[in-house]
């Protein structure tokens, strides 16, 4: 092992989160405004999971207001307060983009 990634593991244990492509996921973030900080949930379903360790991130997908919205989350970040696992959705691939393109029953994905 790197002795860059042991001293980092030492310092920072890593949250394991048990998140795959397809599912639906509602995902707290610490959000700070002005002197303020309130907790703010984006729920949506997972495109793609990317990186491993301490760069792994996750793309997650929602509809607000009939327009498709995409925020890539680090998980390693000090600004996650929680995941939490919604559904999981039978898909045969490992990056969901083609769901971009669909709209309404088409963009649905089949519960396991």
């Amino acid at each position: 092992m790197d002795e860059v990634r042991k001293i980092t593991l030492k310092k920072y244990p890593l949250k394991k989160f048990d998140l795959k492509v397809g599912d639906k996921t509602r995902i707290s973030l610490k959000v700070k405004e002005g002197n303020k900080q309130r907790v703010q949930v984006f729920e949506g379903v997972v495109l793609k999971i990317q990186g491993k360790d301490f760069n792994r991130s996750v793309t997650v997908r929602k509809i607000s207001s009939g327009v498709g919205v995409e925020k890539t989350i680090p998980l390693a970040s000090p600004n996650l307060s929680g995941v939490e696992l919604l559904s999981r959705s039978k898909v045969r691939r490992a990056r969901l983009f083609y769901l971009r393109k669909l709209k309404g029953r088409s963009a649905r994905l089949s519960i396991k």
